[in-house]
């Protein structure tokens, strides 16, 4: 006889008749982040190596780039919830450093951004939003600074809600409940679906939703009280309302 009762199965522990409404993380649960940013790095040092040549020569590969990036996350605090932000001060001050133009950083940014929006989404990406939106009312919650609407998917969702527009940033409980009273439900009648397991899984529990941990990768949760649901896609998200 086992010294503890078994854990409850997934299916067990998500109660699909409270839900009313669902939010959803963007970056790597909708598409895969690392090969946009990489790309969109890329595009911005044949920029600068054009329009700004001692930059380029500075900063030779985007590990170098994302370093000073890094960097500015220190220098200022103030925009650790502004990707944007953060992103065009670090060019900003990549090409002071190297002696270009600072104000370069504008067009440079808006190229990378335009790049950082130009995502691969997931196979099941588009079937997995159709179907989840004509059931459930979707909201956007996102940490990151991609646009729904400059990507293609902006007509699933109702609303969209960043970090750099509210101001904080998940797990904060206050980023969930704007996406609940937008909708005007509770809490606990919101399921929230991401791929990481503080930002999203446990920060959406905390805040009193429903919690589905997209975990295609298998890591074991690192926290003493599950999600909801763990799936490996989104198809396998949907299957869960059938």
């Amino acid at each position: 006889m086992p010294l503890h009762p078994p854990a409850l199965s997934p299916a067990q522990l998500l109660d699909v008749g409270r839900i009313r409404a669902i939010t959803l993380d963007l970056d790597d649960t909708l598409w895969p982040i690392w090969p946009t940013i990489e790309r969109a790095e890329a595009v911005l040092l044949q920029w600068l190596s054009e329009h700004a040549p001692a930059t380029a020569a500075m900063f030779r590969d985007t590990e170098s780039l994302r370093a000073i990036r890094n960097q500015m996350v220190t220098l200022r605090p103030d925009l650790q919830h502004d990707l944007s932000a953060l992103r065009r001060e670090s060019i900003r001050l990549a090409l002071t450093q190297a002696g270009d133009d600072g104000a370069l950083a504008e067009p440079a940014f808006d190229l990378f951004f335009a790049e950082r929006q130009r995502v691969q989404l997931f196979e099941d990406t588009h079937d997995a939003l159709g179907f989840l939106a004509s059931r459930y009312p979707l909201v956007a919650v996102s940490n990151g600074n991609a646009d729904v609407h400059h990507i293609g998917i902006g007509h699933y969702f109702r609303h969209s809600f960043s970090a750099a527009v509210l101001g904080v940033a998940k797990p904060d409980p206050r980023i969930f409940h704007a996406a609940a009273e937008a909708l005007q439900v509770q809490p606990g009648e919101v399921l929230h679906v991401g791929d990481d397991a503080t930002l999203d899984a446990r920060g959406a529990m905390e805040a009193g939703m429903q919690a589905v941990w997209i975990n295609p990768a298998e890591h074991a949760w690192p926290y003493d009280t599950p999600p909801h649901a763990t799936v490996g896609s989104l198809t396998a998200l949907c299957q869960l309302f059938a």
